[in-house]
């Protein structure tokens, strides 16, 4: 990326299965279905978000991905406003730094489990320590995914969150609609307001900060 987009957000967690490639689609899914000119970016080696690509529909708020040309390096469409960088289980070192060049935000999802904690807070340790995010040159928001909140283990989650100094923005619920939605290439905001009404209520909170200056 020669040029930083609009907005820009990196989708990271070390631990895989996180909801990752679900939270960066949906991102990409909200920005589209407002007018805006989006690419989602996958440096995943199972280019799931390029696999969700294919199947989505032209009759669909229109989603790019990177320009590939010969001997070039990959970049975002001409005319792009907004970036989604969907990212591998285990980026760390050096591959983070320089991901963390090409944004202005990140989301961490989290699940509620003892291991994705663990593993959040080792994460958020390495993070702090980048030098743009000591600068607060990117902004890092956390996302509770798969939540089901009368739970004990979305208790510990909360209680996890609590104890960092970074926002919680939401909590999204263990829905089938991001699932069948996803099977087609779509995201919650292509469906009907009747059909996602509770999801996207959820999801309120995360699009305020995502919009924000």
């Amino acid at each position: 990326m020669t040029e930083r987009a609009l907005h820009s957000v990196l989708i990271a967690n070390p631990k895989g299965g996180a909801g990752k490639s679900t939270l960066a689609t949906n991102v990409a899914g909200h920005w589209a279905s407002q007018g805006a000119r989006v690419m989602l970016g996958d440096i995943d080696r199972q280019q799931s978000a390029r696999h969700w690509l294919a199947l989505r529909s032209p009759l669909l708020s229109p989603i790019s991905t990177w320009d590939i040309e010969p001997e070039q390096p990959a970049r975002p469409p001409r005319g792009t406003t907004h970036v989604v960088l969907d990212t591998p289980a285990g980026l760390r070192g050096k591959r983070l730094e320089a991901m963390l060049k090409m944004v202005d935000r990140v989301l961490i999802p989290v699940q509620p489990s003892i291991f994705d904690i663990l593993a959040t807070g080792d994460f958020l340790t390495e993070l702090a320590e980048h030098k743009r995010v000591a600068a607060k040159r990117v902004r890092i928001g956390i996302v509770g995914m798969r939540v089901d909140t009368r739970t004990r283990a979305a208790q510990e989650l909360e209680r996890f969150c609590a104890g960092l100094d970074l926002p919680v923005l939401t909590y999204l619920r263990n829905s089938q609609l991001y699932v069948q939605a996803a099977a087609h290439g779509m995201t919650i905001f292509d469906l009907s307001r009747a059909r996602a009404q509770v999801d996207r209520e959820q999801w309120q909170p995360l699009i305020d900060w995502l919009d924000s200056p």
